[in-house]
């Protein structure tokens, strides 16, 4: 079987079953965009997550929380008030962490090209943390991620450790968070538009597209492409001045991947 004919046999597996996100469903927030990568030939969502405010109780591993050993508060993908968590902490018996998670999207890619467009626009949208990997089988995989999140222990062994005035500027602070990651996804959204708009004027310029190809922006290390989405870019350029440049993360798994 070639290769397209298996990544179709794929996408039609992958779409016929439920999100594989907690929910099993796709949050409101990124119906759009999961609908427009749906949409394309070369990508379809396996998992996602539009982001979410979440108070787990449990033990804390080092400095990370093993959500699957917890237990799950409170969850919300809208922005939360000081009185829903407070009553929530008190079924707290063990280490209660309140938590903000920006957006977490799957997609599986039909060629490494067609991740790397998608990999470029997410980076560009503030997403800085994606990454892709690629199984020896040719099962290319994207997840978009930010690094805008947060994580605060609340309580220790069913005691509140912290005053509700903190848990108050806390929650202003996660709640900021989500208002910037509901940007950053309409944001990625509009550039994600535009740049398969302009893949599909230059496949149908084969002239254009080869001057493209000699003149690609993208290599090992990201470089910008102030054509990808310009607007895009220019919007983000601040707030991500100080990052380090993310290039491409590339991680080969094993056969049977």
């Amino acid at each position: 079987m070639d290769r397209n004919a298996e990544f179709k046999r794929w996408k039609a597996q992958g779409l016929s079953k439920a999100d594989l996100s907690r929910k099993g469903s796709v949050d409101e927030d990124v119906v759009e965009l999961v609908q427009l990568l749906n949409g394309r030939e070369q990508y379809f969502t396996t998992s996602s997550c539009a982001g979410r405010i979440i108070l787990l109780d449990g033990n804390i591993n080092g400095f990370e929380v093993q959500k699957q050993n917890c237990c799950w508060l409170l969850v919300t993908h809208k922005p939360c008030v000081k009185d829903d968590v407070i009553v929530a902490l008190k079924k707290a018996n063990g280490d209660a962490i309140l938590k903000f998670e920006p957006l977490i999207l799957h997609v599986q890619c039909r060629q490494l090209q067609d991740a790397q467009i998608l990999h470029s626009v997410a980076i560009d949208s503030g997403f800085r943390n994606s990454g892709i990997t690629v199984g020896k089988r040719g099962k290319t995989m994207l997840a978009i991620r930010s690094t805008h999140g947060l994580e605060v222990p609340l309580s220790h062994k069913g005691k509140l450790m912290v005053t509700e005035e903190y848990i108050d500027f806390l929650l202003k602070i996660a709640n900021q968070k989500m208002e910037e990651n509901k940007k950053r996804i309409e944001r990625f959204y509009n550039c994600l538009q535009h740049a398969l708009e302009k893949k599909t004027i230059t496949n149908s310029h084969p002239k254009e597209k080869i001057k493209d190809k000699n003149n690609s922006s993208y290599t090992h290390k990201k470089k910008r492409n102030p054509e990808a989405c310009g607007k895009c870019i220019e919007e983000n350029d601040k707030e991500l001045e100080n990052d380090d440049d993310p290039g491409i993360s590339v991680t080969i798994f094993p056969e049977d991947y």
